[in-house]
C-alpha cells in the first residue's frame, strides 16, 4: 500500500513508541508497559491506513472532470462566489477517507492562495468562509476551476505541493488534508453536474461534472 510521504512521521513515532512499551513491558514484566505498547502499535497502523494513498484511474472520456477528494457530496449548485455561473460541488471527508487531493481536470495552476481562519467543522454551511483554506486556481483550455482545501476541527494542517506555473494531469495528486476536512470545487459556466447530496466519491475517479 502507498502511503504519503507526509504520513511517515506519524506512522514511526507511535511504531517506535511501540517497540520501547514492549521491550520495557518484556524486561520489567510490566503488563501496564505491553498494554501501552499495544496502543502505539494501533495508533501506527490507524496512521498508515489514514494516510493512504492509493491509485486512481481518472475514466477515459476525456470531457469529464473527476472528485478532487474521496467524501461524501453534502452540497451542489451555483457558487456563491468566484465569476458569475461558477458552479461548486462541496465533499465533506471523514477521518474514514482517503484524504488525498487531485485535480478534477488537466491544467496549469494559476496562483495558490492561503487564507489563515478558524477550526470549526468542516460540514457547516459557512465552514468555506471562515475556516482556514487554501485555494488553487486551475487554468484549462475550456475554463477556470477553483479547489479549496478547508480545515475541520480535527484537520489543522493543509499540505498543498503544488505552485505556479505547474501544469496538472486529470485526477493527478496536488496535496492532502490532515484528519478530517472538506474539499470544495468550483467550476466553470456552462458544465453539467453529475453528481448530487448524498452521493460518495473517489478522488480522481468518480465524474463529478461533464464539459459542455
Amino acid at each position: 500500500m502507498r502511503i504519503a510521504r507526509e504520513g511517515w512521521i506519524f506512522i514511526l513515532i507511535p511504531l517506535g513508541a511501540a517497540a520501547l512499551f514492549a521491550a520495557a513491558g518484556a524486561s520489567f514484566e510490566a503488563p501496564a508497559m505491553r498494554w501501552l505498547g499495544g496502543a502505539s502499535l494501533l495508533l501506527s497502523g490507524f496512521c498508515a491506513w489514514f494516510f493512504r494513498d492509493p491509485r486512481r484511474a481518472p475514466p477515459a472520456q476525456e470531457d469529464l472532470l473527476v472528485a478532487p477528494a474521496d467524501g461524501r457530496v453534502t452540497a451542489v449548485g451555483p457558487a456563491e462566489e468566484g465569476a458569475p455561473g461558477m458552479r461548486q460541488v462541496v465533499i465533506f471527508l471523514s477521518v474514514f477517507d482517503v484524504h488525498i487531493n487531485r485535480s478534477p481536470a488537466a491544467g496549469a495552476v494559476r496562483e495558490v492562495r492561503y487564507r489563515p481562519g478558524r477550526f470549526r467543522a468542516a460540514f457547516r454551511p459557512d465552514a468555506g468562509e471562515t475556516n482556514e483554506c487554501n485555494e488553487l486556481e486551475i487554468v484549462t483550455p475550456r475554463g477556470t476551476i477553483l479547489v479549496r482545501q478547508i480545515v475541520g476541527v480535527l484537520a489543522r494542517r493543509i499540505v498543498c505541493r503544488s505552485r505556479p506555473g505547474d501544469e496538472l494531469a486529470r485526477g493527478e495528486r496536488f496535496g492532502l488534508i490532515r484528519f478530517g476536512s472538506r474539499t470544495d470545487a468550483l467550476l466553470p459556466p456552462g458544465v453539467t453536474l453529475l453528481v448530487r447530496p448524498g452521493d460518495r466519491v473517489r478522488g480522481g475517479e468518480t465524474p463529478i461534472a461533464r464539459w459542455s
